[in-house]
C-alpha cells in the first residue's frame, strides 16, 4: 500500500469523488507567534504543489501571519475570516480563521504569556472546527511550553491538550518515517523512570493500541515488531533481564489474542527491518529509542501523528527554534511533510472517529 506520507498528487478518496471533486480541507495552527511556526506555516501554505495536495486554512492571528509573510519574502496575500466556510483558497492567497489575539509587534523568540494564549486558542479553534465536520484534520505548529503555562494553561504540550478537548480516554504518539510506525511505551520521562514503567501489561497495553492505530490507519493485517531494551536483547539474560521477564510474556500475550506482533527484537536492528519492509510498525520503549532512528533517516521528513483522538491530527517533530525565529531562515520541511500526511491520511477519517469516537464519548 502506497504510504500516504509520500503520495506526489491528490488522491481519489472520499474528499474526492470525481476528478472534480473537492480537496480535503486542514486547519493548519501557527503555533507560538514568535517562533518559527508562523514562518513554516507561511512557507508550506504558500507553495503550489502543497495545493495540490489539501486546502490548507491557517488558524491564529492575521498580524502574526501577515508578519511572518514579510519576514519570508512570499509575495502572498492573507486573507482573514471568522469562519472555515469564508475561505477562498484562491491561488497567491493564504486564508486565515483569524482570532485576534496577539499583535504585529511582540518579540520574536521570548517567552509571552500573550503568544501563549494565542498558541492554545488557536488550538482550540482547530479542534473544534474538526470535531464540528468543518475540517478534516489539523496540523499544529511547535508551541512553547512555558508561554502556554504563563498564559494559564496547566497542560505539558499538545497532546495532552488535545486530549482533554476532545475527551479522549487514551491517546499516543506515532511517527512515520518513510512509511514505517513508530510507536511508545513510553515518552517524556527520564529514562531511570520511563525503566521503571515498562511492564509486562503496559507493553501488552501498548502493542493492543499500535495494532490498533495500524489498522485505522490502513493496514487492514498490521505486522507490529517489539524493540528490546538491553544489548542484542539481553543475550538470555546476561545485559538484562527485561525481554525474558517483562518484553517476551507480553508479545506472546498479544499473540495468543490475534495480533500480529513479534519480538523482542534488539533495538539496532529491529528499525532497518522496519524500513526495508519487515514490519508495519515498530513499538518502542522511551522517547530517544523511537526518535534517534525516525530523526536520522530523514529527520525533515519524519511526521507526528496523535493516534487515540477522534479527529486527525499531525504535527511537526521539532521545537519552536527561537534562536533563528524572525529570520525567515526556518525550514518548513517537517511541516510540508505534516501536511502532507495528513492530506493523505485523511481518507481514513471515518476509520478515526469510528475507531477512537466510542472512547472520547461523541
Amino acid at each position: 500500500m502506497t504510504d500516504p506520507q509520500h503520495a506526489t498528487g491528490p488522491r481519489t478518496d472520499r474528499h474526492r469523488p470525481d476528478a472534480d471533486g473537492p480537496l480535503p480541507l486542514l486547519a493548519v495552527t501557527l503555533g507560538d507567534p514568535v517562533g518559527i511556526g508562523p514562518e513554516i506555516t507561511a512557507r508550506t501554505l504558500a507553495d503550489p504543489a502543497t495545493a495540490a495536495l489539501a486546502r490548507g486554512l491557517a488558524v491564529g492571528d492575521a498580524a502574526v501571519l501577515r508578519r511572518a509573510v514579510a519576514v519570508c519574502g512570499l509575495d502572498v496575500e492573507v486573507h482573514a475570516v471568522a469562519a472555515p466556510g469564508e475561505a477562498r483558497f484562491e491561488p497567491g492567497t493564504i486564508d486565515v480563521l483569524d482570532l485576534g489575539i496577539a499583535p504585529a509587534d511582540l518579540p520574536w523568540g521570548t517567552v509571552d504569556a500573550v503568544a501563549g494564549r494565542s498558541a492554545v486558542a488557536a488550538i482550540e479553534a482547530a479542534t473544534r472546527a474538526a470535531l464540528a465536520g468543518e475540517v478534516d484534520g489539523i496540523v499544529t505548529s511547535p508551541i512553547n511550553k512555558e508561554a502556554i503555562w504563563a498564559a494559564g494553561s496547566q497542560h505539558l504540550g499538545h497532546t495532552e491538550m488535545l486530549g482533554e478537548l476532545t475527551g479522549a480516554a487514551h491517546f499516543d504518539t506515532m511517527f512515520v518515517v518513510r512509511g514505517l510506525k513508530i510507536f511508545f511505551t513510553t515518552r517524556h520521562l527520564a529514562l531511570r523512570k520511563a525503566l521503571d514503567q515498562i511492564t509486562e501489561e503496559r507493553v501488552a497495553s501498548s502493542i493492543r493500541h499500535a495494532a490498533t492505530a495500524l489498522r485505522v490507519f490502513g493496514h487492514d493485517e498490521p505486522r507490529l515488531a517489539v524493540a528490546a531494551i538491553n544489548p542484542h536483547g539481553g543475550e538470555g539474560g546476561h545485559f538484562g533481564d527485561e525481554e525474558i521477564t517483562v518484553l517476551r510474556p507480553a508479545v506472546e500475550k498479544a499473540a495468543a489474542e490475534g495480533l500480529g506482533v513479534v519480538g523482542p527484537i534488539p533495538a539496532d536492528s529491529v528499525f532497518h527491518q522496519g524500513l526495508e519492509g519487515r514490519f508495519d510498525g515498530v513499538l518502542s520503549h522511551f522517547h530517544d529509542q523511537g526518535h534517534i532512528p525516525a530523526k536520522t533517516v530523514d529527520f525533515d521528513g519524519t511526521v507526528s501523528v496523535t493516534v487515540g483522538l477522534p479527529i486527525l491530527r499531525t504535527s511537526v517533530d521539532h521545537g519552536t527554534a527561537f534562536d533563528i525565529a524572525g529570520s525567515g531562515r526556518a525550514s518548513h520541511g517537517t511541516m510540508a511533510a505534516a501536511f502532507r500526511a495528513a492530506a493523505g491520511f485523511s481518507r481514513f477519517t471515518d476509520r478515526i472517529r469510528a475507531a477512537y469516537g466510542t472512547a472520547a464519548g461523541r
